[in-house]
């Protein structure tokens, strides 16, 4: 078992009341999933946003909160609902009406990685199911809810920036249906989870550093946007899907002779948007 559920590191002044979270890079499987697991050591990371956390976890250095999952997706995806259960995989589940993301084996236990390879051989105990969200869901979504109840409470408003990577193929409708191949795809729920001036900024800061930026297709943001997205309280999430060849080998699961590069233009970006919210101060008479 891992021992924690998410790592944090705060700034050491706190300017921002953004706040930056990685729920998908985790990569430390655990033995009792590798013990049971049908797959290798490199297909079980293919649902992973490997490396995402590298690119994102300079946004203490502005002034904003960070947060990364320690568990990997395969094993618990947080951008799920805790009800999303897997009846084909998941022994005692009884099947509640249909939910697209469950069928086809994405749940919050989910029952495949890429490509839709099955991670397990058979079902899994509701007891380990159970575990997995008291271990790890659960925490994660606590402390998450806290940093940006923080952020509401020195600033006025919390802006939960929620990064992920997408398959450079995922985009693909977009290209055939003759639109430029987007770089970053920023999910607002088409306006239910952040005002659009706070999307505004997102995206500009990406933008400035020569990302091609699309919204909300084809990905509006999962459970996290949904549960998290309140902007009639001032609390505003916006999901940032990063196309993986940008930076990685995909198939390989290995960073790429461009990811510094992209590591500095996501740091530049991060910079700026740590700066949504925030008033200029005034100097100070000499």
């Amino acid at each position: 078992m891992l021992h924690v559920a998410y790592h944090i590191c705060l700034p050491k002044r706190d300017t921002s009341c953004v706040v930056f979270a990685s729920p998908h890079s985790g990569s430390a499987y655990p033995k009792d999933m590798i013990r049971k697991t049908v797959l290798n050591d490199r297909l079980i990371r293919s649902s992973e946003d490997a490396f995402v956390d590298r690119l994102f976890d300079c946004a203490p250095a502005f002034g904003a909160r960070f947060i990364k999952a320690a568990a990997p997706r395969a094993y618990v995806d947080l951008n799920r609902s805790p009800d999303e259960l897997d009846p084909a995989l998941i022994e005692g589940v009884r099947r509640q009406g249909h939910n697209p993301r469950v069928a086809s084996g994405l749940g919050v236990i989910p029952r495949v990685v890429a490509n839709g390879r099955a991670i397990y051989r058979g079902k899994i105990a509701m007891a380990d199911a159970q575990e997995r969200l008291d271990r790890y869901w659960h925490p994660y979504h606590q402390k998450l809810q806290v940093l940006l109840n923080d952020a509401h409470s020195f600033h006025g408003q919390a802006v939960l920036i929620d990064c992920h990577s997408m398959p450079h193929e995922a985009v693909e409708s977009v290209v055939r249906s003759g639109g430029q191949r987007p770089d970053i795809v920023l999910g607002d729920r088409f306006g239910a989870a952040a005002a659009g001036s706070v999307v505004d900024r997102v995206e500009a800061a990406f933008v400035a550093q020569g990302f091609r930026v699309a919204r909300n297709a084809p990905f509006a943001g999962a459970y996290i946007a949904q549960a998290y997205g309140r902007p009639q309280r001032g609390q505003h999430a916006v999901q940032v899907e990063l196309d993986r060849a940008l930076y990685m080998d995909e198939k390989r699961i290995r960073t790429n002779s461009n990811f510094e590069a992209v590591r500095a233009a996501i740091r530049a970006a991060v910079a700026e948007i740590a700066q949504i919210g925030q008033e200029k101060i005034p100097l100070a008479a000499e």
